[in-house]
């Protein structure tokens, strides 16, 4: 309030700034969520195969090539991550119906397990933190996020 008794509109350049210091939090914090669920999965399992895994699992079942595209890595290190994804009885690999030359990869049945109660975990989180908030002020956020997906 200022001294006449009237709210002050924020500046905007001062919005913005406290927004993008706040998407940087978030995003130091996703990184500590997908390191942490990626443990819980197996110690051995680095956060890059953690997010190719739930790619894989949600997408039902994908190639090397679509996981190079979409993550924008080198197919060296897919085929690296993919390797130990499948040593870790993670990811299946067969031969494509339509092409016998591509391997189709999909989430194992305990991958899939394994990846639904971490879901379930991370849901309670978010809905404990949202508590808060009505969902008209969800929506609205929601709708900052899906704006800045598209820049």
């Amino acid at each position: 309030m200022t001294a006449s008794g009237a709210a002050t509109v924020p500046d905007l350049e001062d919005a913005i700034g406290d927004l993008q210091s706040h998407l940087n939090l978030i995003f130091a914090r996703t990184r500590t969520l997908w390191k942490e669920s990626a443990a819980q999965i197996s110690p051995e399992l680095q956060v890059s195969g953690y997010k190719l895994l739930t790619f894989i699992d949600r997408s039902g079942t994908t190639s090397a090539h679509e996981l190079a595209e979409r993550f924008e890595m080198d197919k060296s290190v897919i085929s690296r991550q993919v390797r130990m994804l499948e040593d870790l009885s993670l990811v299946e690999s067969c031969a494509d119906d339509r092409d016998g030359r591509l391997r189709v990869l999909s989430a194992t049945t305990k991958a899939q397990a394994v990846l639904a109660d971490l879901r379930r975990a991370h849901s309670v989180r978010l809905r404990t933190v949202l508590a808060e908030l009505t969902p008209d002020e969800i929506l609205a956020a929601s709708k900052v996020f899906r704006l800045l997906a598209e820049i």
